[in-house]
């Protein structure tokens, strides 16, 4: 299977005009797909990025999805209908499709042009295959069409955001037991964040609270909390609060701050608290940050759950009624 590097050297070889990267998936791999995208709007000087849930990308296909176009797919078990769609127009229409998902025989496999299939089930670290992945196609993009500054360090943390995340969840299964006692009666949470990290809030609000608890709950990034969302803040409503290592970590703060102020009910999951600038170089952090606190997220939820006696597998409507 080739590797991030691999791939972007051989489109390269046949489409060397290359000038749109796009990011298209749904739910939780959209989510993953975001901090490469971020990471692309930052540091990009000439190259595009959109990023699209599938349907709307099908629905409403941007006019630059072409051959000068790239498009990375995401799908976990590959069967996603709205994705697998979206990586079919994408190559009828002229542009090259990267498929990550976890089953190379995965109809989003089969309409790729090149297929990276992330692991899962090994461990925490695992979970967060496709998130490195992606990430790393945008830096082989940028790098060899454009170049980047920050190549190294990204290569860098790459080979050992790994480590950082088992070593964070080897620590953090009491206080993620805490949380679980704490919030488990709460008929809503609240989510938030900001940068790289924003669709981690949006994933753990739709994902593993909305879908997988049947919580009620919503998100917002920390810079639009004080353009509307503040004025719910007050004494024990509950709130999830995200917290960056990188340079929007101060829109993380001052939003704690406010609901401190007010005796919100708030926990914190914070990417410094775990040491991520010891595994990756702290130019890049902010870059690598969701990846670390989606793998502490996830304890944090499978904790929840077994509280609230309501496995993460368990469902209403999703794959048992015609949708």
């Amino acid at each position: 299977m080739m590797q991030p590097r691999e791939i972007i050297e051989n489109i390269k070889l046949t489409h060397p005009n290359i000038q749109t990267l796009y990011f298209v998936g749904c739910g939780a791999s959209s989510s993953e797909l975001y901090p490469a995208e971020y990471f692309m709007r930052a540091n990009a000087h000439k190259l595009r990025t959109g990023y699209f849930t599938a349907n709307e990308f099908n629905y409403a296909t941007p006019a630059a999805c072409d051959d000068t176009a790239i498009v990375i797919a995401c799908s976990l078990g590959g069967n996603t209908p709205e994705t697998v769609a979206a990586a079919k127009l994408a190559r009828e229409k002229g542009a090259v499709v990267i498929s990550i998902t976890h089953d190379a025989a995965s109809p989003l496999a089969a309409n790729g042009d090149y297929v990276i299939v992330h692991g899962f089930e090994k461990n925490y670290a695992a979970k967060l295959e496709k998130m490195n992945n992606v990430m790393m196609l945008a830096v082989e993009v940028l790098n060899q069409y454009e170049g980047c500054e920050l190549y190294e360090d990204m290569v860098n943390g790459y080979l050992h955001i790994y480590d950082a995340i088992e070593n964070a969840v080897s620590y953090v299964l009491p206080s993620a037991k805490q949380f679980a006692e704490d919030y488990k009666s709460e008929s809503i949470i609240y989510v938030m964040s900001s940068g790289a990290t924003e669709r981690v809030a949006y994933s753990t609000s739709i994902c593993l609270l909305l879908e997988m608890q049947w919580v009620n709950s919503g998100f917002c990034n920390d810079g639009e909390f004080f353009h509307g969302p503040f004025e719910i803040v007050d004494k024990d409503v509950p709130y999830l609060l995200l917290m960056n290592d990188g340079r929007t970590r101060a829109m993380d703060s001052r939003a704690l701050d406010f609901l401190n102020r007010f005796d919100a009910k708030t926990t914190v999951i914070d990417a410094k608290d775990f040491g991520l600038s010891n595994y990756v170089p702290a130019s890049v952090a902010e870059y690598f940050s969701p990846m670390l606190i989606t793998g502490v997220v996830r304890v944090y939820f499978e904790q929840l759950a077994i509280a609230r006696n309501h496995p993460l597998s368990q469902r209403r409507y999703m794959w048992k009624l015609e949708y």
